[in-house]
């Protein structure tokens, strides 16, 4: 079977790219965005709503992949589900550019952001379990890690395309309520006509017959979690990547923290330390993907190494030079991570169809992944009279979490194989 799917490795691995590219061109306003904490703060929101942008998204991408686990349990072919749920989490996006143009009330701005955020955020959360099993499906175990590679060196591309544009726009127009809601509609319609892309991938059927599953739910999800938790390795993996939600919580806040207190230009922060996070994630793509160099583990253990200097970075030398090394180095770490957590997922995994362990990961780090960020936010709040002493506080924090992450990565055994079973 791995020898099948190397034969279609070249059209798989140039759909699902389509797909990142035409994704990837719409994220900078969405996800891992300055862009949009800047927007939220000039139209008024605080550092605690701000922070609740990463809660929600984590909540949605947490809660609602059991449900698209538990509906899709069934289905061997997994290429037309991904494809419908891509178009759906597509429309919210689209739909809040279009009000934006129309709206009367700016008072509308942030309620209504935060509903579309929301939408989107469970929907996203419905899609990722399916669409990452489906990776996982059409690539050999051999070839996974160079397709992915292959796939997020193109979605990094086009995010970097995509920060500049949005660099001259907000640089030529600031944050005019007409040019972000030209922002956004861009960003639904590339999320829409990439999500047609999958029509290009070809998905094998799988060796094993399909087991058809007929327990409920809450059966359904609680032998998942507990056949997880009894995995020590996924548990100690999962611990290690905790750092993934501290950094991206250090994401959410560092532009406005260079802006506020370095004198540093919105439009630099919401383009070009955007810009240079996906430069840093098409160099992590390339070297650790697509040339595929360092083991699994070693990757792994790359990204704590990489926060903890970039913490250093933002806490001692928060200067101009010192922001764009922080925004780079934040690429390669979140470009490293991106390229190892579906295949080890799916390393750690018993069973053959791994959607639900995707499904169920993100529980398991629920209460961290969404309650750290919204904390971080208020004590950003609390403190504000302290200047840019809170944030270093926040960094300082981060640091320390950070460290005992790295403690669990280096005792997660890559080595081990797990027997899977149907």
């Amino acid at each position: 079977m791995n020898t099948l799917k190397d034969t279609y490795f070249r059209r798989n691995a140039a759909g699902v790219a389509l797909v990142e590219l035409f994704w990837g061109l719409g994220f900078p306003v969405i996800l891992e965005s300055t862009f949009l904490q800047i927007f939220l703060k000039n139209n008024g929101a605080s550092d605690f709503l701000i922070g609740l942008v990463p809660s929600i998204l984590i909540l949605g991408i947490s809660l609602f992949p059991l449900v698209a686990s538990y509906l899709t349990r069934n289905r061997e072919r997994k290429k037309i589900i991904v494809l419908y749920l891509h178009l759906v989490s597509s429309g919210s996006t689209l739909i809040y550019g279009v009000f934006l143009f129309f709206i009367k009330d700016t008072a509308l701005i942030l309620p209504a952001f935060f509903i579309s955020y929301l939408i989107f955020s469970l929907c996203l959360g419905m899609t990722l379990p399916v669409w990452l099993h489906f990776l996982v499906k059409i690539f050999s175990e051999r070839k996974s890690v160079q397709g992915l590679g292959i796939m997020y060196l193109s979605q990094s591309t086009a995010k970097l395309v995509s920060s500049l544009l949005i660099l001259n726009m907000v640089e030529s127009f600031s944050f005019s309520l007409r040019s972000s809601a030209l922002i956004f509609l861009f960003s639904g319609l590339c999320f829409l006509l990439g999500s047609l892309c999958f029509l290009f991938t070809k998905e094998l059927p799988s060796p094993e017959p399909l087991v058809i599953l007929k327990d409920g739910f809450y059966q359904h999800t609680r032998e998942t979690i507990v056949e997880m938790v009894q995995n020590k390795n996924l548990v100690r993996y999962l611990m290690g990547d905790l750092d993934n939600y501290i950094i991206l919580t250090v994401l959410s806040f560092y532009a406005n923290y260079a802006t506020q207190y370095f004198e540093i230009k919105d439009a630099t922060a919401a383009g070009l330390f955007v810009a240079l996070i996906y430069a840093g994630s098409i160099l992590a793509n390339l070297m650790l993907g697509t040339f595929n160099l360092l083991s699994l583990k070693s990757k792994f253990l790359s990204t704590k190494i990489l926060g903890l200097v970039i913490l250093l970075i933002l806490i001692f030398f928060p200067g101009f030079t010192g922001f764009l090394w922080a925004s780079f180095l934040m690429g390669v770490c979140r470009g490293a991570r991106g390229l190892v957590y579906s295949p080890a997922i799916k390393h750690f995994c018993k069973r053959t169809d791994t959607t639900g362990y995707f499904a169920a990961a993100p529980l398991l780090t629920l209460l961290f992944g969404s309650g750290f960020p919204a904390l971080a936010g208020k004590m950003l709040d609390l403190f504000s009279h302290l200047g840019p002493l809170s944030y270093q506080i926040l960094f300082g924090i981060c640091f320390c979490l950070i460290i005992v992450t790295l403690m669990f990565a280096r005792l997660t055994d890559f080595d081990h194989e797990t027997g899977r079973t149907p």
